[in-house]
C-alpha cells in the first residue's frame, strides 16, 4: 500500500515544434510509480492520496485501475487541483519544475487516512516526499505509521529527499523518527551524503540497520546498490540499459524490490530483479510509460538473479 501525491507528468521532447518546445504527458509521482511498479510485477497494490476533480485526477485513476492498483483509498477533492511535473529529461540527473503548490494530495490530513487499508496490508510505502510535501501530508503520513505500527503492517520508506521541498533540520529530524519505525529502508547515496554525511554504501546501511530496520537497500545509481540486513549483506550490480531518462528509476527499484520479496522472501532474487526493473525504467522516456513488466523480467532470469 502507497501513501504519496500521484503527478501528472510533462515530458520534454528533444524536438521542438517550431521554435517552442513540445511535451508528452506522463504519471509520475514517487511512491505511486512505486505500486505499479509492484503491480506490473505481480504483486496486489493500492495506494492513499487524493486527487482533484479534473482531467488529470480522472487520468490518474483511469492509469491506476489499467494497472491494477487499488484506488479505493484515493479521494477526489472538487476544487484543488492534480499536481504537475515538468520534466527536462537526463540520463544521470533530476531536473523538474513542479506546479504543485494547493494540490488536492498536499491538503490531505490525519482525518483522510482509511486505517482499515493501512491494517489489511502487508506493507505501508512512504516516502521522504510524501514527509516533505506540506505539514498536513506530514502529519497524515506520521498517523499512518502509527496505524501500520498498531497492525503489524510492516513500514517500507524510501528517503528521497529533496531540498526544494523542505528545510535540511526538518527533514533529518522527521526521516530520522520515521527510520526509527521503518522495517524497510531505501536511501541513495547521494542522500545519505547530505543527510547523514556518509558516504559510504556500508556506513549508511548500518546507520539505518541501527534504527531497527530489517532490510537497508542503498541505492547507488550507476553503481548498483548494496543490501544489508543484521546477519548478511551483498552488492547487486546495476542491470545493463540505454539510459534515456533517470526519473523514475529508485522508485521502480523500491516497488518491484517489495513486490519480489513479498512473494518470494529471498532477498537477493527480490534485489536482482528490481535492477533490471529499474534499468529497463531508464530505458524510456518518463517514470512509469517504460517500467518493464513481469514476464519481460522472468525471461531475463539467470540462475544468479
Amino acid at each position: 500500500m502507497g501513501l504519496g501525491e500521484p503527478l501528472i507528468e510533462m515530458v520534454r521532447l528533444p524536438d521542438p515544434i517550431g521554435d517552442r518546445p513540445a511535451y508528452v504527458q506522463g504519471f509520475g509521482g514517487d511512491t505511486s510509480t512505486a505500486m505499479i511498479a509492484a503491480a506490473r510485477q505481480g504483486a496486489r497494490a493500492g495506494y492513499i492520496s487524493a486527487v482533484g476533480d479534473d482531467m488529470f485526477g480522472d487520468a490518474m485513476r483511469d492509469l491506476w485501475r489499467r494497472e491494477g492498483v487499488d484506488d479505493t483509498g484515493v479521494a477526489t477533492r472538487p476544487g484543488d487541483p492534480t499536481g504537475v511535473c515538468f520534466i527536462d529529461p537526463d540520463p544521470k540527473g533530476r531536473r523538474f519544475t513542479y506546479a504543485r503548490r494547493g494540490s488536492a494530495a498536499s491538503l490531505m490530513g490525519p482525518d483522510d487516512i482509511p486505517e482499515d487499508l493501512i491494517a489489511n496490508a502487508r506493507v505501508l510505502h512512504l516516502s521522504g516526499i510524501t514527509l516533505g510535501v506540506s505539514q498536513t501530508m506530514r502529519q497524515a503520513a506520521l498517523h499512518a505509521v502509527q496505524i501500520a505500527r498498531a497492525n503489524d503492517t510492516l513500514v517500507s520508506l524510501d528517503i528521497n529527499f529533496r531540498p526544494r521541498l523542505w528545510p535540511l533540520e526538518l527533514a533529518r529530524s522527521v526521516l530520522n523518527d520515521v527510520a526509527q519505525n521503518a522495517d524497510i529502508i531505501f536511501p541513495s547515496d547521494d542522500e545519505a551524503e547530505t543527510l547523514l554525511g556518509l558516504t559510504d554504501p556500508d556506513a549508511i546501511a548500518d546507520h539505518y540497520l541501527s534504527t531497527g530496520a530489517r532490510i537497508v537497500a542503498v541505492k547507488r545509481g550507476e553503481k548498483g546498490s548494496m543490501i544489508a540486513t543484521p546477519t548478511n549483506r551483498f552488492t547487486v550490480p546495476a542491470a545493463p540499459s540505454s539510459p534515456v531518462d533517470s526519473a523514475g528509476a529508485g522508485d521502480s527499484f523500491a516497488g518491484a524490490f517489495l513486490a519480489y520479496w513479498s512473494e518470494t522472501d529471498d532477498i537477493q532474487r527480490a534485489a536482482h530483479r528490481a535492477a533490471r526493473v529499474a534499468a529497463g525504467t531508464v530505458s524510456g522516456l518518463g517514470a512509469v510509460e517504460p517500467i518493464p513488466r513481469r514476464a519481460d523480467i522472468l525471461a531475463s532470469e539467470t540462475p544468479s538473479g
